[in-house]
């Protein structure tokens, strides 16, 4: 899979036979697709965030631990398999685009979880017309507590901004070289950071009451973010390449990766 990642040989001599550049190569977020995956990047969140209100089981009628872990039943939220996407895509703003594009997408990105959380909390409060029966499963889909909603801002935000910033401070060291250690390394970081965050925040909102039930529910979650992460690599890697490729303005830094 290293091949998809050297379309311009970045880390190879120049034809006037000095050395490449020292500082890695991003593309400017002015134009070409940065507008698009930043969009879609923050529809990821705010969609995530609205499937995440339900509960969901795999498994129920099985009980399997290991030591201390309960593998089966697996108890998660209905937002499993999409909230993995938006790490997908920091991933891919943060190695095409550099640390400082992508932390502005995730400022943008939540804005929008506020201006969500805000406009809920709005319309739920607003009194519902006479003919309208369903106030209360209104309520119950998109309200949320408090507690939750700084829960996961927290995360996300810290999560996605250490993301970024190991994946470019990797990829400094190693230019156009072991993609797939920038996307899986800044992954463990970005997920577990995110994990924790969340956890130790919501844990009473979410019944979490004892400290099994909190590391299981912390390392089960990073996991299986990190296991999404490993299994779209293939995706991910052609992605990259294809973007690498048709934004004009890929080239090596001035400045350092954190800088760029």
């Amino acid at each position: 899979m290293e091949g998809v990642t050297e379309p311009n040989a970045l880390d190879k001599p120049t034809d006037t036979g000095h050395p490449a550049p020292d500082h890695a190569a991003f593309a400017q977020a002015a134009r070409g697709f940065y507008p698009t995956i930043v969009a879609v990047f923050t529809a990821t969140l705010i969609i995530s965030n609205i499937c995440a209100t339900k509960g969901v089981e795999f498994f129920a009628d099985k009980s399997v631990m290991l030591g201390p872990l309960q593998l089966l039943p697996i108890t998660t939220d209905a937002a499993f398999f999409l909230f993995p996407l938006a790490y997908i895509l920091g991933d891919v703003l943060s190695e095409v685009y550099g640390f400082r594009a992508t932390r502005h997408a995730i400022y943008t990105g939540f804005a929008a979880l506020l201006l969500t959380v805000g406009a809920f909390t709005i319309a739920i409060r607003l009194p519902p017309a006479g003919f309208y029966d369903n106030q209360e499963a209104f309520r119950t889909v998109i309200g949320t507590t408090p507690q939750l909603v700084l829960a996961g801002l927290a995360g996300y935000f810290v999560g996605q901004l250490l993301n970024s910033a190991t994946l470019v401070m990797i990829k400094e060291r190693t230019k156009e070289k072991h993609l797939w250690a920038r996307l899986i390394g800044s992954t463990v970081i970005g997920e577990f950071a995110d994990t924790l965050i969340f956890c130790s925040i919501a844990a009473t909102a979410i019944g979490i009451d004892t400290w099994q039930s909190f590391i299981n529910f912390v390392i089960i979650g990073f996991l299986w973010k990190t296991l999404c992460e490993v299994l779209m690599l293939p995706i991910t890697y052609r992605v990259i390449a294809i973007l690498k490729k048709s934004e004009p303005t890929y080239a090596p830094a001035k400045r350092d990766a954190l800088h760029d």
